[in-house]
């Protein structure tokens, strides 16, 4: 097994339409040069993608879901939260709440978010950022 990491919702919407067009880019690229990967959802996202209308069919959603292993909310993950509001509030760059939830689940298992976002998360402290 390779490495380890946690997939951020814009990339998994891109790898839907990727999928959905049948061309495939730069999600697709970067799971195929990390195929060895074991690759992780924080439940946020899952609940994201659930709210989206192309997943809007449960059966449809938990078969997209089927190859992630999905990450809970823990008292860890709740704390790296806490700490990481703390600290953007206090330099003034906060983000998205569901973001937030995303990179306290990755500082709490000490994986790296993939995301086409990247400027957006490397504002939180000592989160190691992935693009593709």
């Amino acid at each position: 097994m390779g490495r380890t990491l946690i997939l951020e919702s814009s990339f998994l919407i891109d790898l839907e339409r990727e999928h959905r067009r049948g061309t495939p880019t730069g999600a697709v690229e970067f799971l195929e040069r990390h195929a060895d990967a074991r690759l992780y959802l924080p439940a946020i996202v899952a609940g994201e993608l659930a709210a989206g209308l192309t997943l809007a069919n449960r059966a449809r959603w938990e078969a997209f879901l089927a190859p992630f292993f999905l990450l809970p909310v823990t008292p860890d993950v709740a704390w790296h939260y806490g700490r990481i509001v703390r600290h953007l509030r206090g330099v003034g760059q906060l983000i998205g709440a569901n973001d937030v939830w995303i990179a306290a689940t990755a500082l709490a298992h000490g994986m790296p978010v993939v995301t086409r976002n990247a400027q957006h998360f490397r504002r939180v402290p000592h989160l190691d950022v992935e693009t593709y």
